[in-house]
């Protein structure tokens, strides 16, 4: 894992960039929005992500892989326990500890100690695909049908309560048991989800802010893990808008369609003549 650090000065303080090759940020889901790439409307959420501090550095001797374990968020002393407070004691800067701890493994000894920053702009830059990992929201108690999309029984003919009934559970005698991984009725929702093949629309760094194609898991404020897989373009969001040819039929086409047809001029006389035949009779 490459490091590189580098110094940049100003009057009043010292900040420390640091540019790492670490895969894997820490962030919140914050709203949904949209955005234009091409002028193609493309949906994005918008997620706070980083900064993230090391916290703790897994060893292979030691513990049997190599990782890093990063803390995000921010809690106060006094709502940590004291051995987290033990833990995280090269970790907690301005009387704050980190609210979450997550690993992430890596293939090598990383070139990282306790307290360093994790940015996100040192990891993530526009078009990059990547995976974000997080918890659904949970649902309570739901049946089949909104559970398992089961349509239900029939409407009609004599059936009072079988609209939303999951039917028959199983056999009889044999085997006299309900099968394992039956879909039933229960809790629904607050698992971990992971999607895969997002890409980064946009990121803010001064607003420590990303945006990501399409939706993720979890309500506003819930934790995710954003782990890069490659290096992309975001030529990938713009799909070709097919052309429809709309036929449309207009009134003068068929007026002049009409003019094209011959006139009948020797019945159109005899009409006439009938039709004065006939008031002159009624004068009468």
């Amino acid at each position: 894992m490459h490091l590189e650090t580098r110094l940049t000065g100003s009057k009043d303080k010292l900040r420390r960039v640091i540019n790492i090759m670490l895969n894997t940020i820490l962030g919140t889901k914050q709203r949904m929005s949209h955005t234009y790439v091409e002028e193609t409307r493309v949906p994005v959420t918008w997620i706070k992500a980083g900064p993230c501090i090391v916290t703790q550095i897994k060893r292979q001797e030691k513990d049997g892989y190599w990782a890093v374990q990063l803390g995000f968020g921010e809690r106060k002393i006094k709502n940590t326990t004291k051995p987290l407070q033990g833990h995280l004691k090269g970790a907690i800067k301005e009387n704050k500890a980190p609210r979450f701890l997550r690993e992430v493994r890596t293939e090598n000894e990383p070139d990282l100690k306790i307290g360093d920053n994790i940015e996100v702009t040192s990891i993530f830059k526009r078009g990059d695909v990547i995976t974000v990992t997080g918890t659904s929201k949970g649902k309570g108690f739901q049946g089949v049908v909104k559970r398992w999309g089961f349509s239900g029984g029939p409407r009609t003919h004599g059936q009072s309560d079988r609209e939303r009934a999951p039917g028959s559970i199983g056999q009889g005698t044999t085997p006299g048991r309900v099968l394992k991984g039956k879909k039933m009725a229960g809790r629904m929702g607050q698992d971990t989800v992971t999607i895969k093949n997002l890409i980064v629309v946009d990121v803010k760094p001064e607003d420590l802010l990303m945006a990501v194609s399409g939706s993720v898991p979890g309500k506003p404020g819930s934790l995710l893990k954003i782990k890069k897989i490659k290096e992309g373009s975001l030529e990938e969001l713009v799909e070709e808008v097919p052309q429809v040819e709309i036929q449309v039929e207009e009134e003068a086409g068929d007026e002049v369609a009409s003019e094209d047809k011959p006139v009948d001029t020797e019945n159109a006389n005899k009409q006439d003549e009938k039709t004065s035949d006939t008031k002159g009779g009624l004068a009468e």
